[in-house]
């Protein structure tokens, strides 16, 4: 007699599964974290150093470009953090995410888990880089003398990182279920994400362009809407209500899709692996 294990349905996110599993994701995200800053002389002071480090170069090369264009309410180097502590939980977990079930092919070829476990335990580890360079971001607030509307600070963090974390999950998710059939994603993946960068308002406004065409196309981007409303609290301008709710749509959009497909396809993850 043989018996098979296998989700219960495949076109749903399956809580009550994975909450059955809830250990799993200590193990994986405690474990890749502990990978991540193994034998590193500053260990977890990475998370801090690289988005101050991009900080400083975007402010040394862009920063008087980007400030004479008469957008900014807040110094750049500001800005530019606040845009880098959000962008890298999305850069950082799509990269893990991404290459995670490839990474994770020994374990998934010996036990039943439910798979959606260990993409979400890849963006869990780019969330706690987030928390230890948002320490350093709130220092800055306090160099710069900034004032922030701490209603909204309270409100909009938690709804941006959540906006992410849906966005970086369902991209994450699909590029994980095609990566592990189609290995050439292991080299698009870093390519996708770098040029994601130059059309996302991480480094500079999108009110400096001009063109209302190419400021539709910039709310496409599903990193567009998170961004805006972390920055709202602090520079204080009016939001766009048509283009962050086109960015949501697209956030939700991959959400469905990555989710979908990473479903339909996890039964054949054990062989290709």
């Amino acid at each position: 007699m043989e018996y098979e294990i296998k989700p219960k349905n495949k076109l749903t996110l399956g809580i009550g599964e994975l909450w059955q599993y809830r250990e799993l994701f200590y193990f994986f995200t405690w474990r890749d974290i502990k990978v991540k800053y193994k034998q590193t002389v500053l260990g977890f002071a990475w998370a801090v150093i690289q988005p101050l480090a991009m900080t400083l170069l975007l402010s040394v090369s862009l920063g008087k470009i980007i400030t004479s264009a008469g957008e900014l309410t807040i110094p750049y180097p500001l800005f530019a953090m606040s845009g880098l502590i959000i962008w890298n939980i999305f850069s950082s977990g799509l990269s893990n995410a991404g290459n995670s079930m490839v990474s994770n092919a020994n374990i998934i070829k010996k036990i039943y888990f439910p798979r959606l476990i260990i993409p979400i335990s890849s963006v869990l580890v780019s969330f706690f880089d987030f928390i230890m360079a948002f320490f350093i971001f709130i220092g800055m607030l306090f160099y710069y003398h900034t004032s922030v509307v701490i209603g909204q600070f309270l409100l909009f963090l938690p709804l941006s990182i959540l906006i992410t974390c849906v966005a970086t999950f369902g991209l994450g998710s699909l590029l994980a279920a095609l990566n592990i059939k189609y290995r050439d994603f292991r080299y698009i993946i870093p390519f996708m994400i770098q040029a994601l960068l130059f059309i996302t308002p991480v480094i500079y406004p999108v009110s400096i362009l001009g063109n209302a065409t190419l400021r539709f196309i910039f709310a496409l981007n599903p990193m567009y809407a998170p961004i805006e409303l972390f920055r709202h609290a602090i520079i204080q301008k009016p939001l766009d209500s048509n283009l962050i709710s086109i960015s949501l749509f697209s956030s939700l959009f991959f959400f469905i899709v990555g989710l979908f497909y990473f479903r339909k396809t996890e039964s054949y993850f054990a062989d290709l692996a």
